[in-house]
């Protein structure tokens, strides 16, 4: 569990221990706005008193607002209001059973919290909710961990979550005496169903109901918002469930509609029908986590499980959905939408997408269901699956094949397979998803709206803008922060420019774009040092190859992202939606006071190396010397020649001490090399070189860091690329001391097919570099150059004496091998004479895509050495454990 989480963990325990003990709840955890609106637009009135069907609940630390606790059942109306924050004491029940009904109104900007996941709120049958908000002030149901500011993207089961029990028809009454029926709601929410097809629960608009879920009972979580037996004459627009355990929304038979309805992050299905649902839902917005945490399906269907033929059939009608999946691959996978069960159903302009390692896209199981494709009750039409998987075929007990999914999904109207052409979730202008949708209003129901696209959005008016959590990035800044200068704007936001040397701390924001122009410099070497923080989910970029960001000697960079929401350092051309290319821009530079065996070792103090592209000096006498921290940073489009034959790296590491940290880190397409260490004692861990036009990892001069976790891709179409590693000591001398001797572990180098001057190859080592090497996995196409050489009589000769070293390592290459020891030891002699080496067929027998399938067994590195992981695979990544996921480009293809 990380650090992060624990810290958190520990606050919320503290925080129920004081309340339980009658304290306050004092946690100073930050801010209890986590991106949507704990009491939205409205101003907080001075403190109230609890009303007299509530008792005073203990403060919240950054909460203003009195809590007050309602608990048991409520059999008059009640008002929750916006100066209160609402705590809920184990199940809270508006009503008793078509008894004692009472309406529960909840005010704009009012938050209804639980503290556990016995804490939930039931609308019973006969009574009814009237919560609704506005656009700038919706309604929050959450959980006191958010209310603490605790609740994060991974958060969820916090709480129980919401039920409404109707009076409306469900497939499980007895249709002959529907007025006596009484089924048992989950969580043990209480009965629902009747016969009022037009009943009436209240109204939900404009709400949130976040990370909730709790599994109430064994095997029984409750669902973000459950609507059992509920009826059309509930108003149901602008909701949202995010970050639910289980389902989104899930409807158990019953005939209420839906408009404007926001899943996002939830860990099973978002949508879910069973039992006879007959309503209908339009403009309707589905997105896992883009972390990959946990999903299934955007949508999970049925009849009902115990009879696939019960009366009546569900059928909602629903139109204009968008479902965004994930890469989450596990017992349930991300997938968009499953028909099954004999259900039936009308499903029209729908936009199902995701990212490769997404599910399939469309299915339907069972002969039931599958008969329902024939007979014209399942409808799905002017619809694009853009996937990588987009069907699934529905087979019978032997495997014979009962609907071939894509070839009826494409014999459908108005249906494609292809690009939806998505900015995020809007459609771009030239999405195929304008203009091309069905009109469901004047064709089939009025009650829906007119409207002439595919997908949720109509490309212009974003309808979860002011409401919604967890989808929207920072609101943008009003002005640019100190150290920064506004410029006009190219990418649509506040853009602010950096320029010169910058010596005092400066902090890039998030919620504008910055602008590098020319050579920017954090700091002044070793004097007047300055910090550069940049905020997760920043934008840098530069417009020419002379614009370039440099952290001087003594300064520091804090770019600290997420795997949500990466820095990413690119150039004017990615950020307008123009062709990207390799050069675009310069690079990012950190230049250090660790040693370099460039350095007088006599007088390491006085050490001042001029950098690559006129960068500034590095080098000197600390080892542990720190400029800062990176992770989660992406570097794209880089690699200008700032002077003639001396191109930037993508990250340059020159004399960076082992203080730095650097983990999670990314270089694509730049013009030289992905990284290069010269000098220093730089680690790394979670590095992605992918699409790289010269070596992907350099060093030279003396380095001796360490890596884990270096995943090596060279351009998938062929385009220019050289070494995975390309190693030396140092040119001018090949004994130089400290002679380069880094440890590297678990690294993927997959070449390419690119034929020139120099070809796509995998390790190189010269120059009298030394090494420690373990779990490599080199692979590539069969045209690919070889894979491992030796150059320098110095460096085969540490080779030959035992001291440089690679063990445990798998080569699947059509030329594995080059040259010799010149002592008579081939290199693939002395391959293979290693601890734990093998050789292979060819790229498909050690990979799967980018994860490694083959079996050899790893060196343990953390026996040795605290800085390395111990893990049960070769190479850098493994299916199931896909450190890449959510944040790094140029993967899939």
């Amino acid at each position: 569990m990380a650090l992060g989480k624990l810290i958190k963990l520990s606050a919320v325990a503290t925080a129920l221990m004081l309340a339980g003990c009658g304290g306050d709840l004092v946690v100073n955890a930050g801010s209890n706005d986590n991106g949507g609106n704990n009491g939205g637009g409205v101003t907080p009135p001075p403190i109230s008193a609890c009303p007299t069907f509530a008792t005073q609940g203990t403060s919240l630390a950054g909460v203003s607002k009195t809590v007050c606790e309602i608990s048991g059942t409520i059999t008059a109306d009640t008002r929750l209001t916006a100066d209160i924050a609402w705590s809920l004491s184990g199940k809270v029940t508006v009503g008793n059973d078509n008894a004692n009904s009472a309406t529960l109104t909840i005010e704009p900007g009012t938050t209804v919290f639980g503290k556990s996941g016995a804490d939930y709120l039931v609308i019973a049958r006969g009574s009814k909710i009237q919560a609704v908000g506005t656009v700038d002030a919706p309604i929050v149901m959450t959980s006191v961990n958010d209310m603490l500011g605790l609740s994060d993207e991974e958060s969820s089961a916090e709480w129980g979550g919401l039920v409404l029990l109707g009076n409306a028809p469900s497939n499980k009454c007895d249709q002959a005496a529907l007025d006596s029926c009484e089924i048992q709601a989950e969580g043990e929410a209480g009965p629902y169903g009747g016969a009022d097809e037009e009943d009436s629960s209240g109204a939900l608009k404009y709400v949130q109901v976040r990370y909730a879920g709790f599994e109430v009972i064994p095997d029984n979580e409750l669902n973000g918002i459950t609507f059992a037996g509920v009826g059309r004459g509930t108003e149901v627009e602008y909701i949202q469930v995010h970050n639910n355990l289980d389902d989104g929304v899930e409807f158990f038979g019953g005939t209420v509609d839906a408009k404007y309805v926001v899943l996002t992050g939830n860990r099973d299905d978002s949508l879910d029908w069973a039992d006879g649902w007959t309503g209908r839902m339009q403009h309707v917005l589905v997105r896992h986590n883009p972390n990959d945490t946990k999903a299934n399906r955007g949508i999970e269907a049925d009849n009902q499980s115990g009879n696939f033929t019960a009366e009546p059939v569900s059928k909602p009608r629903i139109a204009n959905m968008t479902i965004i999946g994930n890469n989450f691959d596990g017992e349930d996978d991300s997938e968009g939408v499953l028909l099954r069960a004999g259900t039936a159903a009308e499903l029209y302009n729908f936009i199902v997408t995701g990212p490769q390692g997404m599910g399939e896209c469309f299915e339907v199981n069972n002969d039931e269901s599958v008969a329902n494709t024939q007979n014209g009750e399942i409808v799905f039409r002017n619809s694009i699956l853009d996937c990588a998987e987009p069907t699934k075929n529905s087979v019978d007990a032997s495997d014979n094949v009962t609907l071939d999914a894509q070839a009826w999904f494409l014999a459908q109207p108005g249906n494609s397979i292809g690009d939806a052409l998505l900015g995020g979730y809007v459609p771009a202008p030239n999405s195929p998803a304008l203009g091309n949708g069905y009109n469901v209003a004047n064709n089939v129901d009025p009650w829906f709206d007119n409207v002439d696209y595919i997908g949720a959005f109509d490309g212009e008016t974003d309808w979860t803008v002011g409401w919604t959590v967890g989808i929207h990035p920072e609101d943008d800044l009003a002005a640019c922060p100190a150290g920064t200068t506004e410029v006009n704007s190219l990418s649509g936001r506040l853009n602010c420019q950096l320029t010169g040397d910058i010596t005092s701390n400066v902090t890039l924001a998030a919620g504008a774009d910055y602008v590098l122009s020319g050579r920017v410099r954090i700091g002044a070497d070793n004097t007047a040092s300055a910090t550069l923080s940049i905020e997760p989910g920043v934008r840098i970029y530069g417009k020419s190859g002379a614009d370039f960001l440099v952290i001087t000697r003594g300064s520091k960079i804090d770019a600290n992202g997420t795997a949500a929401n990466p820095i990413v350092m690119t150039s004017v051309q990615d950020v307008i939606g123009s062709p990207t290319a390799a050069g675009q821009w310069g690079g990012l530079v950190l230049l250090g006071n660790a040693p370099s065996n460039k350095c007088n070792q006599a007088d390491l103090a006085s050490c001042e190396i001029q950098a690559e592209g006129e960068a500034g000096p590095y080098g000197g006498a600390n080892w542990e010397d720190n400029s800062g921290r990176l992770n989660y940073v992406v570097v794209k489009h880089a690699g200008f020649e700032v002077i003639p034959d001396n191109e930037l790296n993508g990250i340059t590491f020159a004399g960076v001490g082992s203080g730095t940290q650097c983990s999670n880190i990314q270089v694509h397409q730049n013009v030289d090399d992905g990284i290069e260490m010269f000098g220093g004692a730089v680690n790394c861990k979670n590095v992605v070189l992918t699409a790289n036009g010269d070596d992907s990892v350099d060093w030279a001069d003396g380095w001796k860091g360490k890596l884990q976790f270096v995943l090596v891709k060279h351009a998938a179409d062929g385009a220019k690329a050289n070494r995975g590693i390309e190693a030396d000591n140092q040119s001018g001398n090949f004994t130089a001391e400290p002679v380069s001797n880094p440890t590297i572990a678990n690294m993927t180098i997959i070449g390419n097919s690119f034929d020139g001057d120099d070809d796509s190859e995998g390790v190189l080592l010269r120059a009298g570099t030394n090494a420690q090497l373990a779990n490599f996995l080199i692979t590539g196409p069969d045209t690919m150059g070889e894979c491992l050489e030796f150059d320098s009589d110095e460096t085969k000769a540490l080779a030959a004496a035992g001291t440089l070293t690679m063990t445990h390592s798998v080569i699947a290459c059509a030329e594995p091998f080059k040259g010799d020891l010149g002592n008579g030891t081939t290199t693939e002699q002395w391959f293979l004479g290693q601890t734990g080496n093998s050789v292979a067929a060819n790229q498909a027998a050690v990979l799967d895509g980018i994860f490694t399938i083959d079996a050899t067994t790893p060196k343990d590195m953390s026996a040795s050495d605290s800085f390395f992981d111990a893990v049960d695979f070769v190479g850098a990544v493994k299916a199931g454990n896909d450190w890449t996921a959510g944040w790094a480009v140029g993967l899939d293809d």
